[in-house]
């Protein structure tokens, strides 16, 4: 990038607030790309010509309009926590770091509206103070940002009762574009879904106003079981009761566990698991579910001690894949929707063909009202070929997997409404300077 550009941007941000050094550039251009092994060497090499830092709104926008004028690619950053490069820069130019608008701007009864830079966690405590709780969030919780996770995320823990973010789990969004000059929008409604894991593709999101339910005492567990068949009618019993508040509902097979080095002297590290977040008061009852169907509960974290120190939460959705990857680096990973009706043989049929190269991980959740047992099974990687002979298994026996191995936005399933976006997109970024390369040709989405 020119120097002159560099220095206009710095009239906007200020030194402090605009970063050059090659070692910062390439850390805040970088996402958790490295969970796939496809991305990790395309990705490799692809960085920012330098990061810029807002302070306020005012700032964001004079960098959009000094960006679009100059015709800069914009790409925006939460955490850098997403798993398809959904926060790297394709074609150099900004990273924009919202980090810094992290604020809440107003609490309502059971909503709450902040800006996209705040992270999980925190807004999590400050809910508590009010007596409610977030309805859903992914693992990477104590890292990931709000914003981040609505434009780049789906679900994570509590999708097994609220779904996922598109299932009423924002309510609305504040959005910045790349008009001349830029617009600020307020999107609502059946609107929202042309935001909500967009990668940022079809507008800056500056704000979100999300729904906050009442906090409620939550047990976490591990069950083992010597029966992959048991575990799974356990979990899917649990999942599927309306009388039990759940946060949680994870299947770990065999020898998953193992990799859960923290929990090394908490678990037999034989056998499969169930993980739950259950509320307190149906723990007996889930307890002698579990005991009927040969369960044996080895570890609990009790209500007082939920959030003090590492939690059963920690090796569930993707955080599973990031333990086995710490353990060896030849593991990666699906994500993929079973069938409600005839998940247990379509697992058995993979388990047949593939044994030990595939591991069974189930998140259970809500997917527009529907039950589903989610899988983010670990696959173990030998070439892109082989790994792309285990996708199209999974997808001939109905077990539909949403790719994880690409940075195209909906490539990888989800069923986006991806011609609608890129409609969109044409409008809000004429330039098409928004996340350069996410978006896939029209040939391609008319194929999708």
């Amino acid at each position: 990038m020119e120097s002159f550009i560099i220095e206009r941007f710095m009239k906007v941000v200020g030194s402090a607030s605009i970063l050059t050094e090659e070692k910062n550039v390439l850390k805040l251009s970088r996402d958790y790309y490295w969970y796939s092994p496809v991305l990790k060497e395309e990705l490799e090499k692809k960085k920012a010509d330098i990061i810029l830092i807002p302070e306020t709104t005012i700032e964001l926008k004079s960098i959009l309009n000094l960006a679009r004028d100059s015709k800069i690619p914009v790409t925006i950053r939460g955490a850098g926590t997403g798993n398809y490069g959904q926060a790297m820069p394709l074609t150099g130019g900004i990273v924009i770091d919202l980090s810094h608008l992290n604020e809440v701007i107003e609490w309502h009864n059971h909503s709450v509206k902040v800006q996209a830079g705040m992270r999980l966690r925190d807004l999590e405590k400050q809910a508590n103070e009010h007596g409610l709780e977030l309805t859903i969030y992914p693992s990477t919780f104590a890292k990931a940002t709000i914003g981040g996770f609505v434009a780049g995320g789906s679900g994570g823990i509590g999708s097994v009762t609220w779904g996922n973010l598109w299932d009423g789990n924002v309510l609305e969004a504040t959005v910045l574009t790349m008009n001349e000059p830029v617009q600020l929008l307020t999107i609502s409604g059946d609107d929202l879904l042309n935001y909500i894991h967009s990668y940022g593709t079809t507008g800056v999101i500056i704000d979100v106003t999300i729904p906050l339910k009442p906090k409620r005492n939550w047990r976490q567990i591990a069950f083992q079981f010597s029966s992959l068949t048991n575990v799974l009618t356990f979990t899917e019993d649990v999942a599927s009761s309306q009388k039990w508040n759940k946060r949680l509902v994870t299947v770990l097979e065999a020898p998953i566990s193992t990799y859960f080095l923290p929990l090394k002297k908490k678990l037999s590290q034989t056998g499969h698991y169930a993980f739950l977040e259950i509320e307190e008061d149906s723990y007996l009852e889930i307890k002698y579910l579990a005991e009927s169907l040969d369960g044996e509960e080895e570890y609990t974290v009790e209500p007082s001690h939920y959030r003090k120190g590492i939690g059963i939460s920690d090796f569930t959705w993707n955080h599973t894949t990031l333990w086995a990857l710490k353990n060896d680096d030849n593991w990666t990973y699906l994500q993929n929707f079973f069938n409600l009706e005839n998940y247990q043989n379509q697992i058995s049929t993979i388990k047949k063909e593939f044994g030990e190269e595939v591991l069974i991980h189930i998140e259970w959740l809500k997917d527009k009202g529907k039950l589903i047992p989610a899988g983010l099974p670990l696959v173990k990687y030998s070439s892109k070929e082989r790994l792309y002979q285990i996708i199209e298994f999974f997808n001939q026996l109905g077990a539909s997997v949403n790719d994880p191995h690409t940075y195209l936005l909906g490539a990888g399933g989800w069923n986006l409404q991806l011609e609608a976006m890129a409609k969109l997109k044409k409008v809000n970024d004429p330039y098409d300077l928004l996340n350069q390369g996410k978006m896939p040709s029209t040939k391609a989405i008319s194929v999708m």
